[in-house]
C-alpha cells in the first residue's frame, strides 16, 4: 500500500487489492499454478429417482483415468447448520434434483475426463418429482427426506403482542398476496477448487472460492474423517459471492475426495452451467401480508405468512425462513406482529443465502401493502413511514436491541434529493416515482457453531523491518474488508498505512474467523482489529516512554512521531520506538478479539438467535421509472438512496457497496428469475439469465447517513445489504405511479406489464358494458 499519513478512518481510500484486480495480476482459484489432474462431475439427469446402481467399472479402465468416486466413497452428510446436515457430496441411494452430483473422475486431461464420465452407467427407479411448494406439500406426495413430514423443512409460528386487539383498533385493514421468483447470485467467477492430498503425511490442502473457510474446514474434516489439524484451507482472490459461497459446497468436498483417491492434486473448475446448478440462490417465495392502520397512518398490527420453495436440501433453509419473520421487526414501531413461515423441499437445486438473506421478499411485500393502504387513506408514503418510526434506544418484541436509528434522516435525505413533494404525481404519462425503506443486521449475534471461542480474532505482528502484518481469517470477497482492517489499525496506531500489510484466510497461518456472511466482518472483525491495535499501541507507548523518560499515559503519536504530550522535544520516529520495543524480546505479536455480548444474541423464543445483532443499518430510497405501455419495458431513470451505515470508515467503499446492493435489487425486481422445465434449468448461462448490463444501469445517487452506533468499530454498521430490499417495493411503487397498476409478482417483466394492462382494459370494457346494460 502507498504511503498515507493522517487520520485513516473516514477517508476515501482505494481498496488495497484494487491494483491486482484491475491489472489482472490477482490470482483466483482457477488461475493457481499446479501440476494437477482434471476433475469432472457426473450429474443426475433425473429430478427424483432411487439410485439402484452407479456402474463405474468401464470408466476406471479408461487409460488416463486416475480416480473415480461415487457416493459410496463418502458416507457422511454435510451442511452449514449442524442441526440439518442432509446432503452428501455425491448422491447416495437417491437423487433429488437434476444436476445433483452422482460420481466424479480425476484424469490426466479434459478429454479423458469427459470420456470417463460418458462411460458411467446409472440404474434408477424414477420417483414423482415436485417443482413447486404447493405440489410438494400436497396430500400423498412422496417424501424427499423420510424424516421430513409433508416435505416441510421447518415451520415457524411467532406472535408478539395482541394481534386481535391491534386489528380491532385499525381504521383500515387490508390483506394482499405477493410472489417473488427464485433468483441466482450471478457472481462473476464460476465455482472452482484446487485440492492437494499428501498421502505420506495424510494432509489435505484445499484452495477454494469459499466465503467461509472455517466452516468448509470443519466439513472437510467431517466428510473425509480427518483431524482438523491435517487440513489446510486457503481462500485466494474471489470474484464475488453475494451468499453463493457462505456454506460448504459439494464440489469442494468432491475435489478433496478425488485428490485423496488419486493421491495427488486435482483441479475442479465448474462451468457456468454447473455453478447455476450448485445454486443456493434466493428461494421462490409466496407472501401474504395483512396490516392494520389508523386514519393517521399509524400501524396497529401486522400478520405475515411466507412459503419458500427451498429446493432439495436443507442448507441455510432454517435460517432463511426465520430471517423472513425476525426482520419484520426493527424498522417500524408495530404493537402486534404475527409470523407464519414454511420452508418446503422440492426437486429443484438447493436454495440458500443471498444478499439481504431472508429479508428481501418479505420486506418487499410489507412495503408494497403499506403504500397501497397509504394511497387508500390519501396519505403520503413518507408521512406513513414517519408515523411509525421507532424511538431509540429500544428493544423489539422479538429481542433485538437497537441503539442507533438513522432512518428519519434517510427519509429526509431522499425526499429532498428526489424532489418528491414537488414532482410526485406531476410527471408526464408513463413516468413515476416510488419509495420504500429497508434495514439489515450488522452480523449475526450468535455464531452457527457455538464453540465458546471469540466471534472474531485478529493478530498483529511487528518485526525488524518496521512493518506490521495484520493476520485475519476474514474472507475479503470484494467487499473491501481487508481495506477496512488497514484503516482501523492505522487509525489506532497513528502510523503510515504503507507500513501495514494484510495476510488473510490461510488456516495454516491466520486465526480462525467465522466467515463473510450477514455483514459481520466490518463490525466484528473491525472491533477485533481495534482491540489488537490498542494492545500494540500500549506496547509502543511503553517503549517510547522508557526512551523519553516519561509515563506511557503522557505519550502521544502523531504522524509517526512519539513525543511527550505538551512538551517541546521533537520526540522519536516510529522506527526508533519499534526498535526499542523489539529489543525487549524480538518480534511482537498481539491478539485482539471480539465477542457479541449475550444480551445481543437473540430473544428467548425458539429461533430467536436468527435476526439477533448488535446493530441494524437503515435505508430509504426513491426510484424514478419510465414505462413504455406499448412494449411493457420499464426503464429506471434514477435512484436516490440514503443508507445509515453508522460511521463510514471508507466512504468510497460504502458508496460502492450501496450502489451494488441497489443494483442487485433492480436485477431481481425487473428481470431475474430461475425457471425450470421438468426440473431442468432453462437459464443456466449468463446469456440466458437476465442480469442487467451497464446499459440498463441508472444513475444511483448515494447519501451516506452516519448515525453512530455505540457498539460498532468507530460507530460503524453494515453497508452492503440493507439497501437491497427497499428497491423492489420502491420500483413497484414507481410503476404504479406511472401506469396506475401495482404489480404483485416479481420480476416486473414486459410480458407481465402488458398482461396487466390488457387485463385492466378488458375489465374496463366489461364494466362499461354492464353499466350500459343497467
Amino acid at each position: 500500500m502507498t504511503a498515507l499519513r493522517g487520520p485513516a478512518v473516514g477517508r476515501r481510500l482505494p481498496l488495497i487489492d484494487g491494483i491486482e484486480k484491475v491489472s489482472g495480476r490477482a490470482a483466483y482459484t482457477a488461475d493457481l499454478p499446479a501440476h494437477a489432474l482434471v476433475g469432472r462431475i457426473l450429474r443426475s439427469p433425473y429430478a427424483h429417482a432411487e439410485l439402484l446402481d452407479v456402474d463405474v467399472a468401464a470408466a476406471r479402465l479408461l487409460p488416463g483415468v486416475v480416480a473415480v468416486i461415487t457416493g459410496a466413497d463418502c458416507a457422511k452428510p454435510f451442511g452449514v447448520l449442524p442441526i440439518s446436515m442432509n446432503e452428501y457430496p455425491l448422491a447416495r441411494e437417491r437423487v433429488r434434483y437434476r444436476g445433483e452430483p452422482v460420481a466424479a473422475v480425476a484424469a490426466v486431461d479434459d478429454e479423458t475426463a469427459e470420456r470417463a464420465l460418458a462411460l458411467i452407467r446409472l440404474s434408477v427407479r424414477e420417483l414423482p418429482a415436485y417443482f413447486s411448494a404447493e405440489a410438494a406439500r400436497a396430500p400423498g406426495a412422496v417424501l424427499l427426506h423420510d424424516n421430513q413430514a409433508g416435505n416441510v423443512l421447518r415451520e415457524v409460528h411467532d406472535e408478539f403482542g395482541d394481534l386481535a386487539a391491534g386489528f380491532a383498533a385499525a381504521d383500515l385493514v387490508r390483506e394482499a398476496r405477493y410472489r417473488c421468483a427464485e433468483v441466482a447470485h450471478g457472481q462473476m467467477e464460476p465455482h472452482a477448487a484446487l485440492a492437494e492430498y499428501d498421502a505420506e503425511r495424510r494432509r489435505l490442502t484445499l484452495h477454494s472460492v469459499t466465503q467461509v473457510p472455517y466452516y468448509l474446514h470443519l466439513m472437510l474434516a467431517h466428510c473425509l474423517e480427518l483431524e482438523e489439524s491435517q487440513i489446510r484451507v486457503v481462500k485466494p482472490f474471489v470474484g464475488g459471492g453475494f451468499g453463493a459461497r457462505v456454506e460448504p459446497l459439494n464440489f469442494e468436498i468432491v475435489a478433496a475426495l478425488l485428490a485423496r483417491a488419486a493421491c495427488g492434486t486435482v483441479r475442479l473448475n465448474l462451468t457456468r452451467e454447473e455453478s447455476f446448478l450448485t445454486h443456493r440462490g434466493r428461494p421462490e417465495t409466496e407472501i401474504r401480508v395483512k396490516l392494520g392502520m389508523t386514519r393517521q397512518g399509524r400501524l396497529t398490527a401486522a400478520a405475515c405468512e411466507v412459503v419458500q420453495r427451498g429446493g432439495a436440501y436443507a442448507g441455510y433453509g432454517i435460517v432463511t425462513i426465520l430471517y423472513a419473520g425476525s426482520l419484520l421487526h426493527g424498522i417500524y414501531d408495530i404493537p402486534a406482529v404475527k409470523y407464519d413461515g414454511c420452508r418446503v423441499y422440492t426437486n429443484t437445486p438447493p436454495c440458500g443465502a443471498m444478499r439481504g438473506h431472508g429479508s428481501v421478499d418479505a420486506r418487499h411485500a410489507f412495503e408494497c401493502l403499506l403504500d397501497t393502504m397509504a394511497a387508500e387513506l390519501g396519505l403520503d408514503p413518507f408521512a406513513v413511514r414517519r408515523a411509525n418510526l421507532l424511538s431509540v434506544p429500544t428493544q423489539t418484541a422479538n429481542g433485538i436491541i437497537i441503539n442507533s436509528y438513522g432512518l428519519p434522516e434517510c427519509l429526509d435525505r431522499v425526499e429532498r434529493a428526489s424532489g418528491w413533494q414537488a414532482r410526485k404525481g406531476r410527471l408526464p404519462p408513463g413516468r413515476g416515482l416510488g419509495m420504500a425503506c429497508s434495514h439489515y443486521v450488522s452480523g449475526a449475534g450468535k455464531p452457527i457453531h457455538r464453540t465458546g471461542e471469540p466471534h472474531a480474532v485478529v493478530e498483529l505482528r511487528l518485526d525488524f523491518d518496521g512493518g506490521i502484518t495484520i493476520l485475519t481469517g476474514a474472507a475479503d470477497i470484494g467487499q473491501g474488508s481487508s481495506t477496512i482492517l488497514v484503516q482501523a489499525v492505522g487509525e489506532i496506531l497513528g502510523i503510515d498505512l504503507g507500513r501495514l500489510r494484510v495476510v488473510a484466510t490461510d488456516s495454516a497461518v491466520t486465526p480462525k474467523d467465522n466467515g463473510s456472511y450477514s455483514s459481520r466482518v466490518t463490525f466484528m472483525v473491525g472491533n477485533a482489529a481495534i482491540d489488537a491495535a490498542q494492545r500494540l499501541r500500549d506496547i509502543l507507548l511503553a517503549a517510547a516512554a522508557r526512551k523519553l523518560e516519561s509515563r506511557p499515559d503522557r505519550i502521544e503519536c502523531v504522524d509517526e512521531r512519539f513525543r511527550v504530550r505538551g512538551g517541546e522535544d521533537p520526540g522519536l520516529a516510529f522506527r526508533e520506538v519499534a526498535a526499542a520495543a523489539l529489543a525487549q524480546g524480538g518480534s511482537i505479536t498481539v491478539k485482539g478479539t471480539f465477542t457479541v455480548p449475550v444480551e445481543y444474541q437473540g430473544g428467548k423464543h425458539r429461533g430467536g438467535a436468527v435476526g439477533s445483532t448488535m446493530a441494524l443499518s437503515y435505508a430509504a430510497q426513491v426510484v424514478e421509472v419510465d414505462v413504455d405501455v406499448d412494449t411493457g419495458m420499464v426503464r429506471v431513470e434514477k435512484v436516490w438512496v440514503a443508507h445509515d451505515c453508522g460511521r463510514a470508515i471508507n466512504p468510497l467503499s460504502v458508496e460502492g457497496q450501496v450502489q451494488g446492493s441497489v443494483w442487485m435489487g433492480m436485477a431481481q425486481a425487473l428481470g431475474e428469475e430461475t425457471r425450470y422445465e421438468g426440473g431442468l434449468p432453462l437459464h443456466a448461462s449468463l446469456l440466458g439469465y437476465p442480469i442487467p448490463t451497464i446499459m440498463e444501469s441508472p444513475p444511483i445517487e448515494v447519501h451516506i447517513v452516519e448515525c453512530l452506533d455505540p457498539n460498532g468499530p468507530f460507530g460503524a454498521k453494515e453497508a452492503s445489504e440493507g439497501s437491497l430490499a427497499g428497491f423492489l417495493p420502491a420500483v413497484t411503487g414507481a410503476v404504479a405511479d406511472a401506469i396506475g397498476l401495482r404489480m404483485t409478482e416479481l420480476p416486473i417483466t414486459p410480458d407481465r406489464i402488458l398482461e396487466a394492462l390488457a387485463r385492466r382494459q378488458r375489465d374496463s370494457r366489461i364494466a362499461a358494458a354492464r353499466g350500459a346494460a343497467s
